[in-house]
């Protein structure tokens, strides 16, 4: 997977975050940062030491995708066919009949991708590789869809993932597809016994809901993505300058500035009779910074770009533009004071607002987390009920690539359970009309709206893909910034809060826990009433409960803002975006971060003032 930041991910059990990642999420954003960088380290470490199994993309590569797409696909379904008409029927014996069952449904969904990395830091190239990889899930259902192997907590013993050979060798990829199919029909198996064995000794559940709906058989067979194309020397120099810019910063102490290109064709086939191919190319470019206060705090700023290819990246001058904004930030949030815990009104920017929505809604109205004994289920039972103010509605709708001419990550023309993305109206004028979907029904619905997503070698849930929060009652950012003092006048609090850009957050979804959120934001103004200027703090955190949170929105900005980044959860990493106007909020509360203990450095950094008046 590609690097990625910011990214939005959601922790299983208990908590989702948005945070910085390599190609897996970081737990939170509060751990001290340069534990965070150490670890990122350690990931790319990971990334270069197993640069011996990259290889250079063929230069003939394009010429063969169309009979790659033939030739894969074709062994996929051929092998699919003698494997679904086979197991479980050719037992040796009657005593081996008794214990193998047929599978009533068998998938194999392929991702064949090539990426390229480009890494500098300190203004030097790091790294500079291309990789090419195909890699098969293949998902095996015993019993039958009212009760299978993967019931309940068993859901992910389905999936079953191997890397298949890149070249197109017909018994090359059925042989693997073979062995994976055995390996995925033992793992179901054992499964399908246990779930059994506990449907008898355990208590009627809330939701009886099938474990998988019965849907439409899909064919679409799209042109394979091309082999991902860069222009790799060119590239390498303009990391590099974004790298070297941070030089003019003395008190950023660790930057990271990556390229990522990937473009990955996605290819389905099942028992039902579905054939998918579906291409989705991406370009993103992260920049990541670190400093650390005098007190202790440590402190980050975070930037990406995304298109398209590297071609829909913005202008090198804009991003030099962009990182220079950010070195210069994270110089005035060293020396601006630490916030102290505050309830009261707030603005939230359109970035922020579009993250708020993703982490306190968003999470909750995934279809899986409406069942089972452990989930908290806060919408549930408020469907056809108001659940926001009546200005608000808010869609899911992963087939629009780009709004205002930003790209959005969360886009895909099928879900990864070979189902056709759809829009989706979740909320309408504030009330609750539907779920994100997958195939696994719940007690008000039983189909899948096309929102079955997964990382490669996870069981696909109900996920989120762009999701679009509007409203019809906007203001302009000025007017906006007037009804914040005087909300804060009303409440007689000395200041508002406008939070600017946003790092992380997480959300808490299980019943055995409190229904709560937090949100780290990595900006925030304090707004006098009195007409002193803006002060900059830095410390704060953003804490709540949903439902009494969605309820204070007072009103929006005119303007919406997109934020791009990965979610993940217990179906995988994937893709996401979020987009909403600036709102502002009657009531907000927040607490301090925690407080790091560690100096900041106390050798000054190679080449600036206080090193050469030591060498002087």
């Amino acid at each position: 997977m590609a690097c990625s930041v910011p990214t939005i991910s959601f922790l299983p059990p208990d908590s989702a975050t948005i945070s910085v990642s390599n190609d897996l999420p970081f737990q939170r954003m509060t751990k001290p940062i340069p534990a965070v960088a150490r670890w990122l380290s350690v990931r790319l470490m990971v990334c270069a030491a197993s640069a011996h199994l990259l290889i250079a993309l063929p230069s003939a590569a394009a010429a063969q995708q169309s009979s790659t797409s033939s030739v894969l696909l074709d062994t996929m379904t051929s092998e699919l066919h003698r494997a679904f008409t086979s197991l479980g029927r050719q037992a040796s014996g009657a005593k081996d009949a008794d214990k193998q069952l047929p599978p009533y449904f068998l998938s194999y969904s392929v991702s064949d991708a090539s990426t390229v990395l480009i890494r500098a830091q300190y203004g030097a190239l790091a790294e500079s590789s291309s990789n090419r990889m195909r890699v098969a899930d293949v998902q095996v259902r015993l019993g039958n869809s009212v009760l299978d192997n993967t019931h309940g907590t068993h859901r992910g013993s389905a999936v079953n993932s191997m890397q298949l050979p890149l070249t197109d060798d017909r018994e090359a990829l059925a042989r693997s597809l073979w062995l994976a199919t055995n390996i995925g029909y033992g793992n179901a198996m054992d499964n399908y016994l246990r779930v059994k064995t506990e449907a008898q000794v355990r208590a009627r559940e809330e939701d009886s809901s099938p474990d998988f709906s019965k849907e439409q058989p899909q064919t679409s067979i799209a042109k394979p993505a091309p082999p991902v194309t860069v222009d790799r020397p060119a590239w390498e120099q303009h990391v590099r300058a974004l790298s070297r810019i941070f030089r003019e910063y003395p008190d950023v102490y660790q930057n990271l500035v990556m390229l990522t290109a990937q473009n990955e064709t996605e290819y389905y086939a099942s028992s039902e009779g579905s054939q998918v191919v579906a291409p989705h190319l991406r370009a993103r470019l992260v920049v990541l910074a670190v400093t650390r206060a005098e007190d202790g705090m440590d402190l980050f700023r975070a930037q990406t770009f995304e298109a398209e290819n590297v071609d829909g990246l913005p202008s090198q001058a804009a991003m030099e533009s962009s990182v220079r904004e950010l070195g210069k930030s994270l110089e005035q949030l060293r020396k601006a004071p630490v916030t102290e815990p505050f309830d009261g009104p707030a603005i939230l920017s359109g970035r922020a607002a579009a993250v708020f929505f993703h982490e306190v809604l968003g999470h909750r109205l995934e279809g899986q987390r409406q069942r089972g004994d452990e989930e908290g289920q806060t919408f549930t039972k408020e469907l056809n009920k108001p659940v926001l103010p009546p200005f608000l509605s808010v869609a899911d709708d992963p087939t629009i690539n780009t709004l205002d001419k930003i790209w959005l990550s969360g886009s895909y023309a099928f879900d990864d359970e070979g189902q056709k993305a759809r829009r989706v109206e979740l909320i309408q004028d504030g009330v609750l009309k539907t779920f994100l979907m997958s195939r696994l029904p719940i007690a008000s619905f039983g189909a899948s709206n096309g929102h079955g997503r997964a990382q490669t070698g996870r069981m696909p849930t109900g996920r989120q893909g762009n999701l679009i929060v509007t409203s019809t009652r906007t203001f302009p950012e000025a007017e906006l910034r007037k009804q914040l003092i005087e909300e804060a006048k009303k409440q007689g609090k000395p200041f508002g809060l406008y939070f600017e850009d946003i790092s992380s957050g997480f959300a808490v979804t299980t019943r055995n826990s409190p229904q709560a959120f937090q949100v780290i934001p990595l900006v925030v103004w304090r707004v006098y009433v009195d007409g002193r200027p803006d002060e900059l703090v830095r410390g704060v955190s953003i804490v709540g409960t949903p439902l009494a949170a969605m309820k204070r929105i007072l009103a929006t900005g005119d303007k919406s803002e997109v934020f791009n980044g990965e979610c993940g959860a217990e179906s995988g990493t994937i893709p996401v975006s979020a987009v909403a106007p600036a709102m502002l909020l009657s009531e907000i509360e927040t607490q301090r971060q925690q407080q790091g203990t560690a100096r900041p450095p106390i050798l000054p950094i190679p080449g600036s003032s206080a090193t050469a008046k030591e060498s002087q």
